[in-house]
């Protein structure tokens, strides 16, 4: 009996090295292939974990506006402590309807794209307005690439401030369930938010849990190939 070649294909002498290799290729490519229609299959849970990930987030935010309705308008039209902007109580009737309505549509799956676009905006002006002066981290740091005066300043603070817990409270309590951190306020979550509500704009709801799917899917049933 002979024993085995355990020569690699591409360098037997008996056959063409450069055709083994693209017949190696092509399998390899098919079984590629192979996965991603599977994963497109499952395509729409990634639109779906982006819309349960945002409802919350827009119903809190919303809710807060809510409830304090008349110091929203005031934020929102004064310019010495808020934004400045014109028409303040329009203005933040339509941001908090737009997070409240955006609260109940997402996780529907209904008319995902539309409310997209005035959360989209939302998203927009907490960016530029109330969070870019401060930099990009929502967390203060005192160091990495985005770290800046204002972080590495709020770390001192931060530390100070345990030094005098450590001494005057019960610091083991204080800590239980997480250690202190000092807010920064930039625009990290905004951003995050606002790309992820562009990725609903151009991709919609997704497939089979989102009510837009099954509503277009009524209005354009399939064609049927004969």
């Amino acid at each position: 009996m002979h024993e085995p070649d355990h020569t690699p294909l591409c360098a037997r002498p008996d056959g063409n090295p450069m055709a083994v290799c693209i017949r190696r290729l092509r399998t390899m490519t098919s079984r590629c292939g192979a996965w991603e229609r599977v994963a497109l299959r499952a395509d729409f849970l990634a639109p779906l974990a982006i819309r349960f990930y945002l409802a919350p987030v827009f119903w809190m935010a919303g809710s807060h506006k809510i409830a304090g309705f008349e110091a929203t308008v005031a934020w929102f039209g004064n310019p010495d402590w808020g934004l400045g902007l014109p028409a303040p109580y329009l203005l933040a009737w339509l941001a908090t309807a737009a997070e409240l309505l955006g609260a109940v549509l997402l996780p529907l799956g209904l008319a995902v794209r539309w409310i997209s676009i005035p959360l989209l905006a939302t998203m927009a002006v907490a960016a530029m307005a109330v969070h870019g002066q401060n930099g990009w981290l929502a967390i203060a740091a005192g160091d990495g690439p985005f770290a800046n005066e204002r972080t590495r300043a709020a770390i001192e603070r931060l530390q100070v401030a345990k030094e005098i817990l450590q001494q005057h409270g019960d610091y083991g309590w204080l800590t239980e369930y997480g250690n202190l951190a000092m807010l920064n306020n930039g625009v990290e979550f905004a951003v995050t938010y606002f790309v992820m509500l562009l990725a609903l704009f151009f991709f919609g709801g997704g497939r089979y849990v989102s009510l837009d799917y099954w509503v277009c899917r009524r209005r354009s049933p399939p064609v049927r190939l004969r």
